[in-house]
């Protein structure tokens, strides 16, 4: 086995870690298998935005029949970030424990009763909940694609990554474009507009089924005796007591893991702040409701190419830097644009917001390419997510708060351009061509 302190050379995808190298020894899992793990990905991605862009693309309906206040409004546009972060934190725990398979089972499983049950809620505590459950789900498959990706195809990280991002990004824009048609199609009340998106979570479900069984959680750092799946691969034997934990790095200890942890929440408060509120930033400057979603669509649906060009260029840099100030430079004109001319520009800014949009698969293609051991990439995946998703939870609240009381959307935008600049900064620290296992000193 080659020494865990090799450097990890993130100009090709086809880097071999010590992690992968024991799988690769008990034999590649069958092609059928792989394509089902794919498929599950796919499926998966397909529903972590949905219940979020659905609801943007209806907010002013549901806050009408529920009765909320601009305020309580962006509490719940706060609320996805908070779930990401509190439930993205028992992703390594559950992932060791039952496997990382089961797990975003169970998460689909969770999405699928989240948006069964939410629209038919009577007042907006019910609806919270049922958000909550939803948004449970999605953060703990949040943490684990990463590590699914690391642990099934180690040879493929940038293109597995841009696909399943990919997919992410065409869940996000169709569920931002289709809900308002579908709404009036379904005879335009918007609690039935808001309960078609969980026959899409049920499918998710499904390719997730014959991998229950699978328990070898070497991407988590661990094992467990339980039965494999067939055609995967057999994880590393259980670490006895007295052995080094090298491949459990002190996370908080790395300034990379920091640093890419602030990207991530910065990327995630812009990110939240568009999804829940750019409808109705539209909206108010005199756009359609309809053309409104459409324009979120937009935004959203750039991540669909970009999604899949980013992680693999980004895997073939030594740093990072570029693409996250060339992202941030997007971001800044597309604010600087809703502030100066919304409506007459408004597809030149939804193209501009979605380009700056797409740091997110960047992120998710830096927390596999700053960590050279699978147990490394569960630890860094649950740090820089949860702590990022803690970061951005004041910004769609702030921006519900100033525009209530400013009654305008000068101030709101304002802070979003200024939070590209940290945002920036932040990515291209995260971006230095190192990993966390170096910069905590952990070694076998």
């Amino acid at each position: 086995m080659p020494d865990e302190t090799q450097t990890l050379n993130p100009a090709a995808t086809a880097v071999r870690t010590p992690a992968d190298s024991s799988a690769s020894r008990a034999g590649k899992p069958p092609a059928w298998v792989l394509r089902l793990v794919l498929a599950g990905l796919v499926l998966a991605a397909l529903n972590l935005r949905p219940a979020i862009t659905s609801l943007g693309a209806l907010l002013e309906e549901v806050q009408n029949g529920l009765h909320m206040s601009g305020s309580v409004a962006g509490v719940l546009t706060s609320v996805p970030p908070l779930c990401f972060a509190a439930f993205g934190l028992a992703a390594p725990r559950l992932a060791r424990r039952f496997g990382p398979a089961a797990v975003v089972c169970a998460g689909m499983v969770a999405i699928t009763a989240g948006l069964a049950v939410r629209p038919f809620a009577g007042g907006t505590a019910t609806f919270l909940a049922a958000s909550a459950l939803a948004l449970m789900g999605i953060a703990v498959s949040n943490v684990l694609m990463p590590v699914i990706v690391k642990r099934w195809f180690p040879d493929r990280l940038g293109s597995v990554t841009g696909l399943y991002s990919m997919a992410l990004s065409l869940g996000t824009a169709v569920a931002a474009a289709a809900t308002v048609p579908m709404t009036q199609a379904l005879g335009g009340s918007w609690r039935t507009g808001l309960a078609v998106w969980a026959a899409l979570a049920a499918t998710a479900v499904l390719p997730w089924i014959p991998l229950l069984r699978d328990r070898g959680t070497d991407a988590a750092g661990s094992t467990t005796t339980g039965t494999r799946a067939p055609g995967t691969p057999q994880a590393p034997a259980p670490r006895t007591a007295g052995t080094p934990q090298a491949a459990t790095p002190r996370i908080a200890r790395s300034r990379t893991a920091w640093a890419l942890a602030c990207f991530f929440g910065l990327q995630a408060t812009g990110a939240y702040i568009t999804m829940g509120w750019m409808p109705q930033i539209f909206r108010d400057a005199g756009v359609p409701a309809g053309t409104a979603g459409v324009l979120l669509a937009v935004t959203m649906v750039m991540g669909v190419p970009l999604a899949f060009v980013i992680p693999r260029l980004a895997a073939r840099l030594r740093t990072q830097g570029p693409i996250v100030l060339a992202l941030g430079l997007c971001g800044l004109t597309g604010y600087t644009g809703l502030f100066l001319a919304p409506a007459a520009g408004a597809w030149a800014w939804a193209l501009l917001l979605g380009i700056s949009n797409c740091a997110f698969p960047l992120a998710l293609t830096m927390i596999g390419m700053r960590s050279r051991t699978g147990a490394g990439v569960v630890r860094l995946s649950a740090f820089a997510q949860s702590t990022g998703y803690l970061i951005s939870i004041p910004g769609p609240l702030l921006v519900g708060v100033l525009y209530q009381h400013s009654g305008g959307w000068d101030l709101p935008l304002a802070l979003m351009a200024g939070l590209i600049v940290p945002q920036v900064a932040a990515g291209v620290l995260a971006g230095r061509d190192r990993t966390v296992e170096d910069e905590t000193g952990m070694r076998h």
